[in-house]
């Protein structure tokens, strides 16, 4: 065998080991979110887009959503939809990898008189959504959670019209790397770890990636989006207050020091 084949063929071989790996992380996820579906109901949506950093009311992200063709990925309980069907959109859709999440998520819309599009599937995949028909699509606190960051922007770009908006929150990723002990906060991780990760989240196991700033970004450009916005602030309301220290994962004395939260709002060039 040839050097050239050698190496396509380890590189196969890395391709195959990936895909395991990412679809045992999917199917783990999906099962844990389902247990949990229950106890997110209505937890972090729109106006906010985080933990203790202002919301939509102060930042207008967003353009007017009048008759717009939205798109939630990770739609959660739906209340995000809800929240855009109020501004006047005139199609909701959404998708998210818990059927418990999207079974709720329709039950509280058709609740309220939305009747939305939702699809159970992972963010990596396209379950059948219509390509270049979405005015604006949005991720709020569940981007952090795909396996493959680069195809699920190159999805959302496919979804998306030429000038359409993405807009997504997630953690900052200072997060992974700061740890709060002794009433200090110590840098004591490393920026550049990029491996999966697990630990439990109300019972259940999870696993998520780390990534650093620079992903999010190269995999926007590498998309065919341009950035408009970059979000990275803490609430005025806990900057003014006088906090006591923490060592809660998304203390505010944390906040009070660095972002808890990113925001980014993306367009779509072509």
């Amino acid at each position: 065998m040839s050097k050239i084949s050698i190496k396509q063929a380890e590189k196969e071989d890395i391709h195959v080991l990936e895909s395991i790996l990412y679809d045992s992380i999917l199917t783990q996820n999906k099962s844990s979110w389902n247990a949990m579906a229950d106890s997110w109901f209505g937890v972090t949506a729109l106006p906010a887009y985080g933990c203790l950093c202002p919301i939509e009311d102060d930042l207008h992200l967003f353009p007017t959503l009048m008759n717009k063709k939205i798109l939630d990925i990770g739609c959660g309980s739906g209340h995000s939809l809800r929240w855009c069907g109020d501004q006047g959109a005139g199609e909701l859709w959404g998708l998210d990898i818990s059927d418990r999440q999207v079974a709720n998520a329709r039950e509280y819309l058709y609740e309220n008189g939305y009747a939305p599009n939702l699809f159970c599937s992972p963010m990596e995949q396209n379950p059948g959504l219509p390509v270049h028909y979405f005015d604006v699509v949005y991720s709020i606190y569940a981007i952090g959670w795909t396996v493959d960051l680069q195809t699920t922007f190159n999805l959302i770009a496919s979804y998306l019209k030429k000038d359409g908006i993405f807009i997504f929150s997630w953690d900052h990723p200072f997060m992974h790397c700061i740890e709060a002990k002794d009433e200090q906060l110590i840098f004591s991780g490393s920026y550049y770890e990029a491996v999966p990760f697990s630990f439990v989240k109300g019972d259940n196991p999870v696993t998520l990636f780390n990534r650093r700033l620079s992903d999010y970004i190269n995999a926007l450009a590498a998309a065919g989006f341009v950035v408009e916005r970059m979000v990275e602030e803490t609430n005025k309301e806990t900057m003014e207050q006088e906090i006591e220290f923490s060592s809660n994962y998304y203390a505010p004395s944390k906040a009070k020091r660095f972002p808890l939260s990113l925001i980014v709002k993306a367009r779509k060039l072509y």
